[in-house]
C-alpha cells in the first residue's frame, strides 16, 4: 500500500504596523492557521510574516518571497487567518487568487471566512468577501483623510516626511529645533540683504552640509510654515506652531522673489547682457534696481526707465557711471587685490565672522539628539516602534550628529581652503584681462564677486568668498 501524500501548507500573516493588535495580532494569526493545518492532516511548509506592511498593496516582503516559493512548488495550499490579511484590496485580492495561486494550481484557505477554493461555492465567496474588503479600505481611507483636513484646519500640521527644517514633529505637534531654526533666519536674512539664491545655497550648504540644491534654498523662502500657516489639499489655515520668520520678513522676501522671476527673465533677453563686461553684477544702492547699459552709461532701471518691470522707484536718481570708468575701476580693484594681502585678510576676516557657527546652538542641538536616539531604544524595548523604523531614524540623527561634530572640530580648516581657492582664481587674472575674450573676463569676475552696489560716488563690492 502506497504510503498516504501529505499536503504542504503555507500559512501568511499579517499586520499593518509592528504593535497593532487588530484582535488578531501576527502570533494569534500563526497560532490558528498552524492549528487549522494541523486539523486538516497539512504539514506546515513556512510560516510567511508581513509585521508593520499595509494591506493596501502587494509591495511586501514575504508576500513576495511566497510568491516565489509558490513558483518552486514548496507547498500546496496557501492558509491565511482572514481575507483581507491578504490584501484589502479587491483588485489585488482577486488577482492574486485567480492569475497566481489558481495558475500555479495553488489552493487557497481564509481559516475565518470558511473558504476554500477547491469548491464553487468557496471561489464565488471569495469575490463577494474581496468587494466588502476594498470598501472598508476605501471607508478607512476617506476616515483618514476627513481626519487629516479636521486636523489641519484646526491649525495642527499633518505630519509626513521631509519635516521643513527648523522644527521636529513631537507628540503630533511641530516643536521649533533651534540649530535648524537658526539656518532658516539666515537664509531669509542672507536674501533679504541681497544675496543671490544660488550663492546662499553654496555658503549654506558649504557651513551646514544640509543644503543641497537650488530648491532647498527656495522653497524655504516660500514655505508657509516659517510664518505659522499649515496647509492641506492646497488650502492654508492658521497653525498652532510657533512661527519662525516673522510675516513682514516673509512678504518682503516673496515680493522679492517674484520681482527677481521678472527680471531674470527680462535680463536674459536684454541685448546688452552679453555686450558689457559688468551689467548682470550691478545693483543701485538707492532702490536695489539693477543697472541696465546704454550709450556708453550703466543707469539705474529705475532712472532710465527703459524697462518698467525693472522699476523699483521712478524718482531715482543714482548716479549714472561711465562704462569704461567702472570696467577699469573693478579691474583695478581685482589686480591691486591680488597683490594686497593685509586687503585680503581683511575681506577673509570679515567673512569668517559672518559664517561663524553658532557653538551653543549646536551643543544645545547635539545633546537633543542624544536624547532622542535613546527615547528611541526606550520605545523599541517596549514594543512600541518597529526595529526598521528605528534604525531609519537613528540614522538619521547620527548623520546630523556627525556633521555638527565635523562643524564644532574645524570650522576654521573650511575658511582657510575657500581663501586658498579665491587666490587660486586671482592667479589668471592678469593673462584673462590682458586677453580679448569677454565670456572669459565675465566668468572671472563672477568667481570673484557675487554683485556690485553703486551708491552715487560709492562702489560696494560682494565677494564670493
Amino acid at each position: 500500500m502506497s504510503a498516504m501524500i501529505t499536503r504542504r501548507a503555507a500559512c501568511y500573516v499579517r499586520v499593518s504596523t509592528a504593535n497593532q493588535l487588530e484582535n488578531y495580532s501576527i502570533g494569534e494569526q500563526e497560532k490558528r492557521t498552524k492549528a487549522y493545518c494541523a486539523s486538516k492532516g497539512w504539514s506546515v511548509y513556512e510560516v510567511y510574516r508581513d509585521g508593520g506592511f499595509s494591506g493596501g498593496n502587494i509591495e511586501r516582503p514575504a508576500l513576495k518571497l511566497m510568491l516565489d516559493d509558490m513558483q518552486k512548488r514548496k507547498f500546496d495550499v496557501i492558509v491565511v487567518y482572514k481575507l483581507d490579511r491578504l490584501s484589502r484590496s479587491q483588485k489585488d485580492t482577486l488577482m492574486l487568487i485567480e492569475d497566481d495561486f489558481a495558475k500555479s494550481k495553488i489552493d487557497f484557505v481564509s481559516v475565518t471566512e470558511n473558504l476554500d477554493t477547491t469548491t464553487s461555492l468557496g471561489k464565488a465567496m471569495i469575490g463577494i468577501l474581496s468587494v466588502f474588503a476594498q470598501l472598508e479600505k476605501d471607508q478607512i481611507t476617506e476616515r483618514f483623510m476627513t481626519g487629516r483636513i479636521a486636523r489641519t484646519s484646526g491649525g495642527m500640521y499633518h505630519g509626513g516626511k521631509p519635516l521643513p527644517k527648523g522644527y521636529d514633529y513631537i507628540d503630533g505637534l511641530l516643536v521649533i529645533n533651534e540649530y535648524q531654526a537658526m539656518q532658516v533666519r539666515e537664509i531669509f536674512e542672507r536674501f533679504l540683504a541681497g544675496q543671490a539664491v544660488n550663492a546662499i545655497r553654496i555658503e549654506m550648504d558649504e557651513k551646514y552640509k544640509n543644503w543641497p540644491g537650488h530648491s532647498s534654498i527656495l522653497n524655504a523662502l516660500r514655505n508657509t510654515v516659517y510664518i505659522g500657516k499649515v496647509k492641506f489639499k492646497g488650502v492654508e489655515y492658521d497653525g498652532v506652531h510657533e512661527p519662525i520668520i516673522s510675516k513682514g520678513d516673509f512678504e518682503k522676501t516673496n515680493t522679492l522673489l517674484n520681482q527677481k522671476a521678472d527680471k531674470n527673465t527680462a535680463v536674459q533677453k536684454s541685448p546688452f547682457r552679453a555686450s558689457q563686461l559688468l551689467t548682470s553684477f550691478l545693483y543701485c544702492g538707492k532702490c536695489g534696481a539693477r543697472h541696465s547699459s546704454a550709450r556708453g552709461l550703466y543707469k539705474c532701471y529705475s532712472r532710465s526707465k527703459v524697462d518698467k518691470r525693472f522699476i523699483k522707484d521712478p524718482s531715482c536718481k543714482n548716479k549714472n557711471w561711465h562704462i569704461s570708468l567702472l570696467d577699469s575701476l573693478i579691474v583695478d580693484t581685482i589686480k591691486i587685490l591680488k597683490h594686497n594681502p593685509e586687503r585680503m585678510d581683511d575681506i577673509f576676516k570679515d567673512r569668517q565672522q559672518k559664517t561663524a557657527i553658532n557653538k551653543p546652538a549646536i551643543n544645545k542641538r547635539l545633546k537633543t539628539i542624544k536624547n532622542e536616539k535613546k527615547r528611541l531604544i526606550d520605545l523599541y524595548q517596549v514594543g512600541e516602534v518597529s526595529i526598521e523604523d528605528i534604525a531609519d531614524r537613528i540614522g538619521t540623527l547620527q548623520q546630523e550628529e556627525d556633521i555638527l561634530n565635523t562643524q564644532l572640530s574645524a570650522p576654521e580648516n573650511d575658511i582657510a581652503t575657500r581663501k586658498n581657492d579665491f587666490m587660486s582664481i586671482l592667479d589668471s587674472v592678469e593673462e584673462i584681462f590682458n586677453g580679448d575674450s569677454l565670456n572669459e573676463k565675465r566668468l572671472l569676475i563672477g568667481s570673484l564677486i557675487e554683485k556690485i552696489t553703486l551708491t552715487d560716488e560709492h562702489v560696494h563690492i560682494d565677494w564670493r568668498i
